[in-house]
């Protein structure tokens, strides 16, 4: 099917043309911006690594005060990384984007630092407030991500 035949059946089955015309920028953003636009999202994926090879998951977060905190469940892969090691974390990283599916504009963040247990009592109580999972699965752990690194793009249109 040529170039024009599916961006004809992407309009037909979806109402709306694919591809907006005219080629994609990229800005980087600096750590503040992407901080604030991580922190206006409450779903990404988390990478961590699980049996020496690296593994995703989908997770709600929050942003508090430059972390970000995950509510996970005490059988999850990513808890069961994190309490192997103990205090000193497992390095992870963290995405999460906003890009429209019609224009592709939009931004992704990324943030990549030390993931460890909250153990706190007060502390887990308050995030467990904040952190609405979006599964019907018992959520019971949380864990923070301190950033060491955060970097992010925005996809403009064409200057």
């Amino acid at each position: 099917m040529s170039d024009e035949g599916v961006r004809h059946a992407v309009r037909t089955r979806w109402g709306s043309p694919a591809v907006a015309p005219g080629p994609r920028r990229t800005v980087d953003l600096d750590p503040a911006e992407a901080l604030r636009l991580l922190a206006g999202v409450s779903l990404g994926r988390i990478v961590f690594t699980r049996h020496a090879l690296p593994a995703i998951r989908p997770v709600n977060h929050v942003v508090v005060a430059g972390d970000v905190i995950i509510h996970t469940h005490e059988a999850a892969a990513l808890t069961e990384q994190v309490e192997r090691v103990g205090a000193q974390g497992i390095v992870v990283a963290y995405e999460a984007d906003v890009i429209d599916a019609d224009t592709h504009l939009g931004w992704s963040v990324v943030v990549t630092g030390y993931c460890r247990l909250i153990t706190d009592p007060r502390d887990t109580a308050r995030y467990r407030e904040l952190v609405r999972p979006w599964a019907d699965q018992r959520t019971d752990v949380l864990v923070r991500l301190h950033p060491d690194l955060v970097s992010g793009i925005r996809l403009t249109g064409p200057s």
